[in-house]
């Protein structure tokens, strides 16, 4: 929204951007604050990627196999959900149901308990914490990079799929890079790449950070967005 209401600033003459100032500042003197803490993990909330299953402001309907935290939030007390964010959740055997990931490791216990005190307030909406937009119109590269912001896989492999985010209790001590030579001879096709995104990895296996199910959640095109962008990695 900020985007378009640049490029309405800039395209049209003094009188229309008069008007455009003056309904944004009404906008904004109309705004309820928001406790900081809980503006903080409603930002929090699209950073881990969490309305990509449990829908903006945790309203749902992404999945049936996902709860919509605005009905069920408040009814689990500060140790359940700080456990569920720290451990995952779901139904690990099965590929096709989403996972909730495992973030002990990568998350921090700030960062927690704002994810909390967001979901005990009801999950408010909070200004500019909404998800990047995703270009469907520039080709799979494009909103494959957007995804990948989008969806929190940079949280875990970093920028450019670099990786080095710890794991501590992993084999490899790290989160694996989307890069190099191993990666590219371990999934050296498409559908080698798009297998693991559906299914995860170290399923279930806290607190060893996991890599969630999206088979459930993301479609076809967005998997072939993803694949693209990764294969354009180092």
């Amino acid at each position: 929204m900020a985007l378009a209401a640049l490029i309405g600033f800039g395209a049209g003459h003094y009188t229309n951007r008069t008007k455009t100032v003056g309904t944004v500042a009404a906008a904004a003197a109309g705004s309820t604050s928001v406790d900081p803490t809980v503006a903080a993990g409603a930002h929090v909330f699209v950073q881990f990627a969490c309305a990509q299953c449990h829908g903006l402001n945790g309203q749902g309907g992404v999945s049936p196999d996902v709860p919509q935290l605005k009905s069920v939030g408040k009814t689990l007390t500060v140790a359940q959900l700080t456990h569920i964010i720290n451990h995952g959740l779901g139904e690990s055997a099965n590929p096709t149901k989403p996972y909730m990931p495992v973030w002990g490791a990568v998350i921090s216990k700030r960062q927690v308990d704002e994810l909390v005190a967001y979901i005990h307030s009801g999950l408010p909406s909070v200004q500019d914490a909404t998800p990047p937009p995703v270009p469907r119109d520039q080709g799979p590269e494009v909103a494959g990079a957007a995804l990948y912001v989008r969806d929190g896989c940079i949280n875990c492999h970093g920028p450019n799929g670099l990786g080095g985010v710890p794991n501590p209790l992993s084999e490899d001590k790290t989160i694996p890079p989307l890069t190099g030579a191993d990666f590219r001879s371990e999934f050296n096709t498409d559908q080698k790449i798009t297998d693991v995104i559906r299914s995860g990895s170290v399923i279930g296996r806290a607190p060893i950070v996991s890599m969630p199910h999206w088979g459930g959640i993301l479609s076809d095109a967005d998997l072939q967005g993803l694949v693209t962008y990764i294969k354009t990695f180092k």
